[in-house]
């Protein structure tokens, strides 16, 4: 079992008052063989292991068959059994409207057909109730879980949590477990901020979570494989991928408030070991302006090159673009606003701009004195020059142009 960030805990959560300590909900969509067995082993569970106050919400979301009648004969027949309906699909829709309802201190949910082994509901819940973690997920990827699954399933799985570790930095080993719990006071700050209603839900509200310091404690888990499950892989997967440029846009431009989050939770970042404060948002902002600025250079380039010949194209397609570069970077990367030393930024940057012609310039003369190339040729090896000129660039700006 695992925690994510070091960070002080939060107060331990009162199980005495009359309000429920825990509330497990259980999303269901047209679920009518699974749901009464479900429920009533969950119930029975709870009820003998837990040494406090708990509710079961089904959120209904969308049933067309019997589900509904089933649910609410399970609530008549069980005091703790509660019944949500929503008229929209969306396992996301369904946890978010049942979570931001509930008045319990900590809220869980599972999936109806009770994949991940009850077992593991206690160590879950256990460090929410302490005030050691704020969420808790259930890992069938974490050392020590023992799962039964399909081959393409277990793909798929490993394959979407080692993109998010690539694209998102993420620190959790699994993000889709139908298997989390989380504090409400906790939930409170992040769930206006989760868009997805789908099954991205979890990853977004996990990443977000992370991003904010919140502590995020993981649970080896026994899972076995549902081969009745009706998820569409290829469906969710597109999904999914959507999902992740949409929080990963977010993230880069800040249309995420995740400053305001750690606030809000009382956190403090994250530092890496290494890695100054900052650099990795500047860098992925620097990188996206660095791909449209070479994008401009080499269309200027090629557009310049018939009537100025390759060396006056380089020069005035490099120019162009280092003053545009440098305004965006200044404001976008580097978060300088207003005119107040806009003008000694440019000239730095124009000073810099030499250095990357100097580097192009240079590629491009070599590459003549030694052969006759073609416009192909050319064009390979300006992309390789301003690749390093874009390093040495970068280096320069956050160092000296735009040093603080």
């Amino acid at each position: 079992m695992t925690a994510t960030a070091q960070h002080p805990g939060r107060s331990p959560v009162d199980i005495s008052g009359p309000r429920p300590v825990l509330d497990v909900v259980v999303p269901v969509h047209n679920e009518e063989d699974d749901l009464v067995p479900c429920v009533r082993r969950l119930h029975s569970y709870l009820a003998e292991q837990l040494p406090y106050r708990f509710r079961i919400t089904i959120a209904d979301n969308a049933s067309t068959d019997r589900t509904q009648l089933l649910a609410g004969m399970l609530s008549v027949e069980l005091p703790e059994v509660s019944v949500l309906r929503l008229e929209d699909k969306g396992r996301g829709h369904a946890l978010h409207a049942a979570w931001t309802a509930s008045d319990a201190a900590v809220l869980a949910y599972l999936d109806v057909d009770l994949s991940t082994d009850l077992a593991a509901l206690p160590p879950l819940i256990a460090p929410l109730l302490s005030g050691h973690s704020d969420i808790a997920i259930g890992s069938r990827l974490a050392r020590g879980a023992r799962v039964v699954r399909g081959a393409r399933r277990e793909l798929v799985s490993r394959c979407y949590n080692l993109l998010l570790r690539g694209t998102l930095a993420v620190r959790f080993t699994d993000a889709q477990c139908g298997f989390k719990a989380i504090r409400a006071d906790v939930a409170r700050e992040l769930l206006p901020h989760v868009a997805d209603t789908g099954w991205f839900f979890d990853t977004e509200l996990l990443v977000l979570a992370q991003r904010a310091g919140a502590r995020i404690h993981e649970v080896p888990v026994d899972w076995v494989d549902d081969p009745d499950s009706r998820v569409d892989l290829v469906a969710t997967a597109m999904a999914d991928l959507r999902g992740i440029a949409r929080l990963a846009r977010g993230l880069t431009t800040g249309a995420i408030p995740v400053a305001r989050l750690r606030d809000q939770l009382g956190r403090e970042p994250v530092p890496v070991p290494g890695v100054p404060p900052g650099l990795v948002r500047q860098l992925a902002r620097f990188a996206a302006v660095g791909v449209l600025s070479t994008l401009a250079y080499l269309l200027l380039f090629v557009v310049l090159r018939a009537g100025l010949g390759a060396q006056a194209a380089n020069l005035v397609a490099l120019l162009l673009t280092a003053v545009g570069n440098t305004a965006a970077n200044r404001a976008f990367t580097f978060g300088v606003r207003g005119m107040a030393g806009a003008g000694r930024h440019q000239v730095q940057g124009l000073l810099v701009f030499v250095l990357g012609l100097g580097l192009t310039s240079g590629s491009l003369a070599v590459l003549h004195a030694v052969t006759t190339p073609a416009r192909t040729a050319e064009l390979v090896v300006l992309v390789a020059a301003n690749l390093v000129a874009t390093v040495v660039r970068f280096l320069l700006l956050r160092g000296w142009v735009f040093r603080r």
